[in-house]
Protein backbone atom coordinates (compact mmCIF):
# COMPACT_ATOMS: atom_id res chain seq x y z
CA UNK A 1 0.00 0.00 0.00
CA UNK A 2 2.63 2.77 0.79
CA UNK A 3 4.30 2.00 -2.66
CA UNK A 4 0.80 2.54 -4.33
CA UNK A 5 0.12 5.70 -2.45
CA UNK A 6 3.36 7.06 -3.02
CA UNK A 7 2.54 6.47 -6.70
CA UNK A 8 -0.60 8.15 -6.68
CA UNK A 9 0.35 11.18 -4.72
CA UNK A 10 2.45 11.52 -7.70
CA UNK A 11 0.05 11.31 -9.98
CA UNK A 12 -2.38 13.58 -7.78
CA UNK A 13 -0.03 16.55 -7.74
CA UNK A 14 0.45 16.55 -11.41
CA UNK A 15 -2.78 16.96 -11.81
CA UNK A 16 -2.58 20.03 -9.41
CA UNK A 17 0.01 21.20 -10.85
CA UNK A 18 -1.66 21.45 -13.89
CA UNK A 19 -4.37 23.29 -11.92
CA UNK A 20 -2.31 26.32 -11.56
CA UNK A 21 -0.11 27.75 -8.74
CA UNK A 22 -3.05 28.70 -6.27
CA UNK A 23 -5.01 25.43 -7.15
CA UNK A 24 -8.43 24.79 -4.23
CA UNK A 25 -7.22 21.45 -3.97
CA UNK A 26 -4.44 19.56 -2.05
CA UNK A 27 -2.69 16.83 -3.67
CA UNK A 28 -3.26 15.20 -0.90
CA UNK A 29 -6.77 15.74 -0.47
CA UNK A 30 -7.03 15.01 -4.53
CA UNK A 31 -5.07 11.13 -3.55
CA UNK A 32 -7.42 10.38 -0.81
CA UNK A 33 -10.67 11.52 -2.20
CA UNK A 34 -9.47 9.27 -5.51
CA UNK A 35 -8.66 6.49 -3.62
CA UNK A 36 -12.20 6.71 -2.08
CA UNK A 37 -14.01 6.54 -5.10
CA UNK A 38 -11.77 3.50 -6.17
CA UNK A 39 -12.32 1.42 -3.31
CA UNK A 40 -16.47 1.89 -3.56
CA UNK A 41 -16.31 1.40 -7.33
CA UNK A 42 -16.85 -1.88 -8.60
CA UNK A 43 -13.92 -2.03 -11.18
CA UNK A 44 -13.30 -5.10 -13.18
CA UNK A 45 -9.65 -6.64 -12.53
CA UNK A 46 -6.69 -4.91 -13.35
CA UNK A 47 -4.47 -5.78 -16.14
CA UNK A 48 -1.16 -4.77 -14.98
CA UNK A 49 0.08 -1.58 -12.80
CA UNK A 50 -0.30 0.88 -15.70
CA UNK A 51 -4.14 -0.09 -16.29
CA UNK A 52 -4.31 0.96 -12.34
CA UNK A 53 -2.77 4.33 -12.75
CA UNK A 54 -4.70 4.59 -16.22
CA UNK A 55 -7.83 4.20 -14.36
CA UNK A 56 -6.67 6.26 -10.76
CA UNK A 57 -6.10 9.14 -13.13
CA UNK A 58 -9.57 9.16 -14.98
CA UNK A 59 -11.29 9.03 -11.26
CA UNK A 60 -8.68 12.06 -10.24
CA UNK A 61 -10.14 14.18 -13.52
CA UNK A 62 -13.37 13.11 -12.13
CA UNK A 63 -13.01 14.69 -9.14
CA UNK A 64 -11.81 17.68 -10.28
CA UNK A 65 -14.23 18.32 -12.44
CA UNK A 66 -16.80 18.05 -9.47
CA UNK A 67 -15.02 20.12 -7.52
CA UNK A 68 -14.97 22.75 -9.89
CA UNK A 69 -18.65 22.18 -10.13
CA UNK A 70 -19.47 22.63 -6.87
CA UNK A 71 -17.68 25.96 -6.74
CA UNK A 72 -19.72 26.77 -9.99
CA UNK A 73 -23.17 25.78 -7.56
CA UNK A 74 -22.01 27.71 -4.83
CA UNK A 75 -20.79 30.65 -6.62
CA UNK A 76 -17.42 30.56 -5.41
CA UNK A 77 -15.24 29.62 -8.21
CA UNK A 78 -12.01 29.53 -8.53
CA UNK A 79 -9.83 32.57 -8.72
CA UNK A 80 -6.71 31.19 -10.26
CA UNK A 81 -7.01 30.05 -13.96
CA UNK A 82 -6.08 26.58 -14.27
CA UNK A 83 -3.87 25.05 -16.44
CA UNK A 84 -5.34 21.56 -17.25
CA UNK A 85 -4.17 20.94 -21.12
CA UNK A 86 -2.03 23.99 -23.07
CA UNK A 87 -4.20 23.54 -26.02
CA UNK A 88 -7.13 24.51 -23.68
CA UNK A 89 -7.89 28.24 -23.07
CA UNK A 90 -9.40 28.44 -19.39
CA UNK A 91 -9.87 31.98 -19.65
CA UNK A 92 -11.36 34.08 -16.61
CA UNK A 93 -13.66 31.58 -15.83
CA UNK A 94 -11.43 28.07 -15.11
CA UNK A 95 -14.20 26.17 -13.10
CA UNK A 96 -16.28 26.66 -16.66
CA UNK A 97 -13.45 25.90 -18.46
CA UNK A 98 -13.07 22.51 -16.72
CA UNK A 99 -16.85 21.85 -16.52
CA UNK A 100 -16.77 21.94 -20.54
CA UNK A 101 -13.68 20.16 -20.94
CA UNK A 102 -15.11 17.24 -18.90
CA UNK A 103 -17.74 17.60 -20.75
CA UNK A 104 -15.99 17.54 -24.37
CA UNK A 105 -13.96 14.55 -22.86
CA UNK A 106 -17.11 12.58 -22.08
CA UNK A 107 -18.46 13.66 -25.55
CA UNK A 108 -15.18 12.54 -26.82
CA UNK A 109 -15.77 9.00 -25.32
CA UNK A 110 -18.77 8.27 -26.52
CA UNK A 111 -17.62 8.26 -29.95
CA UNK A 112 -13.74 7.47 -29.28
CA UNK A 113 -13.52 5.59 -26.30
CA UNK A 114 -9.58 5.18 -27.20
CA UNK A 115 -8.96 8.80 -27.47
CA UNK A 116 -10.28 9.73 -24.77
CA UNK A 117 -8.58 7.52 -22.90
CA UNK A 118 -5.20 8.44 -24.11
CA UNK A 119 -6.33 12.17 -23.47
CA UNK A 120 -6.29 11.09 -19.71
CA UNK A 121 -3.99 8.96 -19.32
CA UNK A 122 -1.39 11.42 -21.10
CA UNK A 123 -2.44 15.03 -19.94
CA UNK A 124 -4.26 13.89 -16.53
CA UNK A 125 -2.27 11.02 -15.39
CA UNK A 126 1.16 12.45 -16.72
CA UNK A 127 1.67 9.04 -18.61
CA UNK A 128 4.21 9.21 -21.50
CA UNK A 129 2.83 7.91 -24.94
CA UNK A 130 5.03 5.02 -24.65
CA UNK A 131 2.86 3.93 -21.03
CA UNK A 132 0.18 4.83 -22.61
CA UNK A 133 1.00 2.63 -25.61
CA UNK A 134 2.41 -0.49 -23.33
CA UNK A 135 -1.22 0.11 -21.32
CA UNK A 136 -3.61 0.23 -24.63
CA UNK A 137 -1.70 -2.28 -25.94
CA UNK A 138 -0.76 0.28 -29.17
CA UNK A 139 2.46 1.26 -30.86
CA UNK A 140 3.72 4.12 -29.29
CA UNK A 141 3.41 5.88 -33.43
CA UNK A 142 -0.23 5.52 -33.33
CA UNK A 143 -0.85 6.83 -29.42
CA UNK A 144 1.11 9.86 -30.88
CA UNK A 145 -0.84 9.94 -33.71
CA UNK A 146 -4.08 9.31 -31.62
CA UNK A 147 -3.51 11.78 -29.23
CA UNK A 148 -2.63 14.59 -31.86
CA UNK A 149 -6.43 14.17 -33.25
CA UNK A 150 -8.24 13.77 -29.61
CA UNK A 151 -6.45 17.20 -29.34
CA UNK A 152 -7.82 18.46 -32.47
CA UNK A 153 -11.25 17.32 -31.50
CA UNK A 154 -10.89 18.88 -28.41
CA UNK A 155 -9.90 22.44 -29.66
CA UNK A 156 -12.76 22.49 -32.35
CA UNK A 157 -15.36 20.75 -29.58
CA UNK A 158 -14.40 23.00 -27.11
CA UNK A 159 -14.40 26.49 -29.94
CA UNK A 160 -17.82 25.25 -30.67
CA UNK A 161 -17.23 23.92 -34.24
CA UNK A 162 -19.13 21.17 -34.52
CA UNK A 163 -18.83 20.56 -38.37
CA UNK A 164 -15.14 19.67 -37.46
CA UNK A 165 -15.81 18.02 -34.00
CA UNK A 166 -18.65 15.56 -35.71
CA UNK A 167 -16.11 14.03 -38.08
CA UNK A 168 -13.75 11.66 -35.41
CA UNK A 169 -14.49 8.19 -34.86
CA UNK A 170 -12.60 4.89 -33.75
CA UNK A 171 -11.75 4.11 -37.17
CA UNK A 172 -12.11 7.36 -39.30
CA UNK A 173 -9.60 10.45 -38.40
CA UNK A 174 -10.92 14.27 -38.16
Amino acid sequence: MPLIYRELKKLAASHVRREGKQSPMAATTLVHEAYLRLVRANHPEYRNRTHFFAIASRVMRQVLVDAARARMTSKRGGEAPMQLLEFVDLGSEPDKAVLALGSALDHLATISETKASLIEMHYFGGMTAEECAEAKEMSVHMVRKELRLAQAWLRAELAGDSTRSAGISETSTP
